[in-house]
């Protein structure tokens, strides 16, 4: 694997693969690498002949000062990682690369950006995300970028913003990768406590009893959230917001006639977690719920 820090010499690297018309692939990333990382990572190697994952922590899509300063950074142990599965360039700009002096225009994706996580973080967040990941594809050039479901929100704006610009991109939504108890994997659990790292799985159980509620027929949005509520307030979470939104506007339904997305967002101790689940009603509640109550357990 080779480390490249500035745009000049990632350029001049991919000059000759994309000569010779070689599949490039990229992930995105902002370090601290996990099992969902390295997911993504693979997918690319498994479907690329060249694979760059960027590794960039940036500044524009913190809101929080202290957020940004706390983030986890491990770069020695990210290259080895990315390394051991086979990455060709690992991109590690300085931020003063991704944003020299003078630097001073925004690229900003309407409508989507303005619920949910722009609503609780700014919609300077997402203006941070679509300018850096437009820089990356103008940079790295890729034929396929890769992100994954966990950020459902960002992903759907970057399939916005590459619809909407006309970039020859095409975007890959990877499924989340969790523990054993659910809980997705996000490199700022490294801050959980063991206490809160408990805690923090009612995340997924709060999806879970969405489903299980929309699997036994109930179509009324409010009601189908009473249990996952209650599975938050169990564990002594209160949520930023958990809804159950449109998977083409993230807009609230009125009613659930088809699929949907459960998000969730909530401060577990000192530290924020976003999950998120697509749910699929069944055309036959009575039998989709036989077919739950006789599967065998499995693990997320």
């Amino acid at each position: 694997m080779n480390l490249v820090t500035t745009v000049a010499e990632l350029r001049a690297v991919l000059r000759e693969p994309q000569r010779a018309g070689r599949t490039i692939g990229l992930v995105p990333t902002m370090g601290a690498f996990h099992e969902g990382h390295l997911s993504l990572m693979r997918r690319a190697r498994a479907e690329c002949d060249v694979v760059v994952v960027s590794l960039f922590v940036n500044p524009s899509q913190f809101n929080d000062a202290a957020d940004l300063i706390g983030y986890p950074r491990d770069a020695e142990r990210d290259a080895a990682r990315a390394s051991d599965i086979g990455v060709h360039y690992l991109f590690a700009p300085a931020v003063e690369e991704v944003y020299p002096p003078g630097f001073a225009t925004t690229v900003s994706v309407g409508g989507l950006t303005d619920t949910l996580e722009g609503r609780h973080r700014g919609r300077a967040h997402f203006d941070g995300v679509t300018t850096v990941v437009t820089k990356l594809f103008n940079m790295v050039g890729p034929d396929v970028a890769y992100f994954g479901q966990k950020d459902a929100q960002q992903a759907l704006v970057i399939r916005r913003l590459v619809r909407d610009l006309d970039m020859p991109v095409r975007i890959e939504v990877c499924p989340t990768i969790r523990e054993p108890d659910g809980l997705a994997l996000s490199s700022r659990n490294a801050h959980l406590s063991p206490d809160d790292r408990a805690r923090a799985a009612a995340l997924h159980r709060a999806l879970d009893a969405v489903q299980r509620a929309v699997a036994a027929g109930e179509r009324d949005p409010a009601a189908a959230r009473l249990p996952a509520l209650a599975a938050l307030r169990a564990a002594q979470i209160e949520p930023e917001y958990l809804e159950l939104v449109s998977t083409r506007t993230l807009v609230p339904v009125d009613r659930i006639d088809g699929e949907i997305l459960a998000v969730v967002a909530a401060r577990v101790g000192a530290t924020r977690l976003i999950d998120n689940r697509l749910i699929q009603p069944s055309p036959n509640p009575d039998r989709e719920v036989a077919t739950v109550a006789t599967a065998a357990p499995t693990t997320a």
